[in-house]
């Protein structure tokens, strides 16, 4: 009976073996992959985003700011470049007798008020510039939040700059530009009032990034 009772037992075990081996391998099968994710439909927009800061009515204001406080500067350095055009028709029209320690010492006079004119200009130049630079930066800033919520808000893809002139972009249709509707955007969100229109001064720096 012992001898049948082993045996019984021992069946019993290759049984259960042979009926859970599947069940584990089942249990030891990778996941499934997940499904492949569905591609975007790209909507694409254009800004020059250089210009479309100085047109904006704070940018404006923010350069005429800027030009008013150097035209002091300005006006002493056209009287300066006056001057040194004075020295030059006298030099020019000295009378042929004039000694050569005369002609010297109006050469001298030019040499030394057009180094201090070039001097005063360049560095009234780089101030301008500077002061500038700052001034529009801080506008810069500010666009670049509007630039972005107006390309989330319709649904754009990808923003590219074209300020550049050198822009990798040669063709696009009109639609896709959007610097004007920024800037409408940005100035009804600011409140800022076009300003009155000035005279051209310095040349223009280009305008920070503020993207």
């Amino acid at each position: 009976m012992n001898r049948n009772l082993t045996l019984a037992t021992a069946l019993t075990a290759i049984f259960l073996t042979a009926s859970l081996a599947p069940a584990a391998h089942a249990q030891a099968a990778p996941p499934a992959a997940p499904p492949a994710p569905q591609a975007i439909p790209a909507k694409i927009a254009l800004i020059a985003f250089e210009q479309a800061v100085f047109a904006t009515n704070e940018g404006q204001v923010a350069a005429q700011g800027v030009q008013k406080k150097y035209e002091p500067q300005k006006q002493k350095i056209e009287a300066l470049a006056a001057e040194v055009d004075t020295l030059k028709k006298q030099a020019a029209s000295a009378p042929a007798t004039a000694s050569d320690e005369e002609k010297a010492s109006r050469l001298r006079a030019i040499d030394t008020k057009e180094k201090q004119l070039n001097r005063d200009a360049e560095d009234a130049q780089t101030a301008y510039n500077a002061d500038l630079q700052e001034a529009l930066g801080k506008v810069a800033q500010k666009l670049s939040v509007t630039m972005k919520k107006y390309a989330a808000d319709n649904g754009y893809t990808l923003l590219l700059d074209v300020s550049n002139q050198q822009s990798n972009v040669l063709w696009a249709l009109q639609s896709t530009e959007i610097t004007a509707a920024v800037v409408e955007a940005y100035n009804k969100a600011s409140g800022v009032a076009a300003p009155p229109p000035a005279a051209p001064s310095a040349a223009r720096p280009k305008a920070p990034a503020g993207k």
